[in-house]
C-alpha cells in the first residue's frame, strides 16, 4: 500500500509539498538555533531561552490563523489556496537569506515568524484533503507518510542547517532556503483539485469568533474533543523535546555542533519509524489502543533520561559524536531518545487519523483547524511556561522528569477516557 501511495497523483504532490516546507522550517530554526548556541553573545541560559522562544514564535501563529485556515480550506479548493500560501512562502525565504547574511537573529526570527503564518494557514489543507482524494482504509497509512515526510525533513533540514551553521556559509543557505522555497510551490501547483468542501459558507473576517465557533463545533463532539485533547499533548511533548535536545546535548551530554545533528538526526528516524509502525499495525484501521501504547513509552523514556542526566555537571569543553557515543551516558541518552520518538510516532498516527475518519467532509477542514488551534495553544503555552521556568532556574533534566510524569497521567487518561470502539473499521462510513 506504501508504494502506490507514494506513486499515486492524488497523495505524492501533497507528500512532497508537506517535505520541502517542513525541510525549509527547520532548516532555517536549526541555522537560528546554532547562530543562538555558537554565534551569538548570549550566555548558556539566555540561549536555552531564546531556543525556546524561537519555537513559540513559529507556533503561535496556529494559535490565530488556524480557523482562518479553515474556513479559506472548506470555502475554496484546498489544492488552490495551497498553491497561493506556497507561492508567498518564497518572499518569506527572502527575509531568511538577509537575515542569514547579516547575521540578525531579528530578520531570522521574522522570516521564522512568517513561515509559521503560511504553516499555520496550511495545516487544514495538509491534513483536510487526504480525506478528498483517498479512501478512508488508506487514512492511516496517508497519514504516517505525511508524518514520516515531516520528521525526514526534520532530520534533513536539522543536519544541513547544522552544515550550514558550521561551513556552508550564506550561499549554501541561499540557495537552500529559496530552492526549497521554489521546490515546495512547485509541487502544490501539482496538487489535484479537491473542489469546494462548503461553496456558501461565507469566510468570517472576524477571526476571534471564526475560531470560537470552531472549538464550540469541536467541544459538541465527545470523539472529536478526545481526539483533539490527544493530538495537542503529543505536540506539546514535541515542541518542547525539541527545544530541550540542543542545550541538554551541548551543555549536559557534551556534545559539539556535530554531535547536536546528530542526536537530533535519531530522535527525527525514531519517529518516522514510530509512525510507520503505527500504520503497519494499524492494517487499514484506526487501532486507538497503539496511542495508549505510544504515551507510556514516552513517559518511560522521557522519566528515564531526565534521571539519568540529574545532577550531571555542566561540560565546557564540547566533543564530536565519536567520543560522546563512545561514552555510557551518551548511549543511554540515545536509547531514551530514541524510545521517546518512537513512542511518539506510536501515539500520534492513529488518533490523528480517527479525526480525520470521524469529521464531516462539509467541515473537516474547519475541525482541523480546531484541532490545530488547541495544538498550538497547548504548545505555545508550554514553550513560554518552560521558558519562564528555565528563566527561574529549573534544569533540563527536571523538565525532562516533569514531561515524564505528566505524560504518565496523560496515559491514565487516555485510556480512562478512550472511545469505546479503539479498533474503527476501515470500511466504516463517515460519522
Amino acid at each position: 500500500m506504501l508504494r502506490p501511495l507514494l506513486l499515486s497523483r492524488r497523495f505524492a504532490p501533497l507528500f512532497w509539498c508537506q517535505f520541502f516546507a517542513a525541510f525549509n522550517d527547520n532548516f532555517l530554526k536549526t541555522s537560528l538555533v546554532f547562530l543562538i548556541l555558537f554565534g551569538a553573545d548570549v550566555t548558556q541560559s539566555e540561549a536555552a531561552v531564546l531556543i525556546t522562544l524561537a519555537s513559540a514564535i513559529f507556533i503561535a501563529p496556529y494559535f490565530f490563523l488556524s480557523g482562518l485556515g479553515g474556513e479559506l480550506a472548506d470555502r475554496y479548493d484546498k489544492a488552490r489556496v495551497a498553491q497561493w500560501l506556497k507561492f508567498l512562502e518564497i518572499f518569506v525565504a527572502l527575509i531568511a537569506v538577509a537575515g542569514y547574511a547579516r547575521q540578525s537573529l531579528l530578520l531570522m526570527f521574522i522570516a521564522l515568524f512568517g513561515f509559521g503564518l503560511i504553516a499555520a494557514l496550511f495545516g487544514p489543507i495538509k491534513y483536510g484533503i487526504l480525506p478528498d482524494h483517498l479512501e478512508r482504509e488508506r487514512l492511516p497509512s496517508a497519514n504516517a507518510l505525511i508524518e514520516g515526510a515531516t520528521f525526514i525533513a526534520i532530520l534533513t533540514g536539522t543536519i544541513v542547517g547544522g552544515m550550514a551553521a558550521q561551513a556552508g556559509g550564506p550561499k549554501l543557505f541561499n540557495i537552500l532556503v529559496i530552492g526549497f522555497a521554489v521546490a515546495c510551490w512547485l509541487a502544490a501547483l501539482r496538487i489535484p483539485p479537491s473542489g469546494e468542501g462548503a461553496p456558501h459558507l461565507k469566510v468570517n473576517r472576524n477571526i476571534a469568533a471564526s475560531t470560537a465557533a470552531m472549538i464550540r463545533h469541536l467541544r459538541a463532539d465527545p470523539r472529536l474533543w478526545w481526539g483533539a485533547m490527544v493530538t495537542s499533548w503529543f505536540w506539546l511533548v514535541g515542541i518542547v523535546v525539541m527545544s530541550l535536545l540542543p542545550p541538554l546535548i551541548k551543555s549536559i551530554i557534551g556534545g559539539n555542533e556535530d554531535t547536536v545533528t546528530a542526536y537530533l538526526a535519531l530522535f527525527s528516524i525514531a519517529i518516522g519509524i514510530g509512525s510507520g509502525l503505527a500504520a503497519l499495525i494499524a492494517r487499514g484501521r484506526i487501532v486507538l489502543n497503539t496511542t495508549l501504547a505510544g504515551a507510556v513509552l514516552l513517559a518511560v523514556c522521557a522519566i528515564d533520561l531526565g534521571a539519568t542526566t540529574y545532577g550531571v555537571a555542566l561540560v565546557t569543553t564540547p566533543l564530536p559524536p565519536e567520543a560522546v557515543f563512545a561514552t555510557p551516558l551518551g548511549v543511554r541518552a540515545a536509547i531514551d531518545l530514541a524510545g521517546l520518538a518512537l513512542g511518539g510516532g506510536l501515539f500520534i498516527v492513529p488518533a490523528f487519523a480517527a479525526v480525520q475518519a470521524w469529521s464531516g467532509a462539509d467541515y473537516r477542514a474547519r475541525t482541523v483547524a480546531a484541532v490545530n488551534v488547541l495544538n498550538a495553544a497547548f504548545m505555545t503555552g508550554a514553550t513560554v511556561l518552560v521558558a519562564l521556568l528555565q528563566h527561574f532556574g529549573v534544569t533540563v533534566p527536571m523538565l525532562f522528569l516533569g514531561i515524564g510524569v505528566a505524560t504518565f497521567l496523560v496515559a491514565a487518561a487516555i485510556w480512562k477516557t478512550m472511545p469505546v470502539d479503539t479498533v474503527v473499521p476501515a470500511k466504516a462510513g463517515t460519522q
